[in-house]
């Protein structure tokens, strides 16, 4: 692990580092907020993703996490949104390629050699930072934005005995439908639609899956509500389950940083309080 760059700020460390990933076969950079309690006690650990054409260093710079953070003792890490480098492929549309890996493990080539996003994070990085962070491991949840909300929501949903709280902005809930998402699931996983249901929120709850409960913040204004994120569809996936979901829609707010940041306290201090019991 290479350190990047490491800062002190409300009494912890933010850090950003790089790692020679076997699972993605280049370099992967992430974040990682240490709160000041990390000190004296192994802390939860909460994992950021991030949206489409983003790295590690949107949510760094934009999403005002680390005063929260600091308050309730959270690990917060911030992976890629994908692999990087110049023999990765890539493609001119921004929902393809590079930034836009949809976090999950690419079976058609090009793809499959390094867009292995699902195995970078809940086996290698998290490898990396139980082996180098004061990380709770038993004690993780997970969140993020737009496609990293979708990240955030899946990858619970398929690991719900890793994570233990989820929450979301403005998550693409069906991307199997949605107008930004339908060509990178044919591109990374082939035209059969049998094999994308595991990479969609709300048909894996149709086809079984089951978490504790969801937290989902949209904005009223998002310019994608209609075409890309319809939160609506997973609002009555988990009603039909009977999974509990906290769903806010906000009047006024965009699909921005903005946004983000304004309920940004609000997501960590529901994560912390589950963390708390877990």
């Amino acid at each position: 692990m290479q350190i990047i760059s490491d800062a002190k700020v409300h009494g912890g460390r933010q850090g950003v580092y790089t790692i020679e990933s076997d699972a993605c076969g280049c370099d992967m950079t992430f974040a990682v907020f240490v709160p000041p309690q990390a000190k004296e006690q192994l802390c939860p650990v909460l994992w950021y993703l991030s949206g489409l054409t983003c790295t590690h260093a949107n949510v760094m710079d934009k999403g005002e996490y680390r005063r929260m953070a600091a308050e309730h003792g959270l690990i917060i890490v911030c992976p890629d949104t994908s692999p990087r480098g110049d023999h990765v492929p890539d493609d001119a549309s921004w929902q393809l390629g590079k930034g836009a890996a949809f976090y999950l493990d690419a079976t058609e080539e090009p793809w499959s050699a390094n867009f292995r996003m699902e195995s970078h994070i809940i086996d290698e990085l998290s490898a990396v930072i139980a082996g180098h962070f004061p990380a709770d491991m038993s004690r993780q949840g997970i969140f993020g934005h737009s496609m990293g909300g979708h990240g955030a929501l899946t990858l619970a949903l398929r690991h719900p005995d890793r994570f233990k709280s989820c929450s979301a902005f403005a998550p693409i809930v069906q991307p199997s439908t949605a107008n930004w998402s339908v060509g990178a699931l044919t591109a990374y996983l082939g035209p059969d639609q049998a094999a994308w249901r595991g990479h969609d929120a709300t048909l894996l709850i149709a086809d079984g899956a089951r978490f504790p409960e969801f937290l989902v913040d949209q904005g009223k204004s998002d310019q994608y509500l209609e075409t890309g994120l319809m939160p609506w569809l997973f609002e009555d996936a988990c009603r039909k389950a009977g999974i509990p979901l906290t769903y806010r829609l906000h009047e006024g707010y965009d699909h921005s940083y903005n946004f983000i940041s304004t309920f940004m306290d609000d997501h960590l201090a529901w994560h912390a309080s589950r963390l708390a019991q877990a």
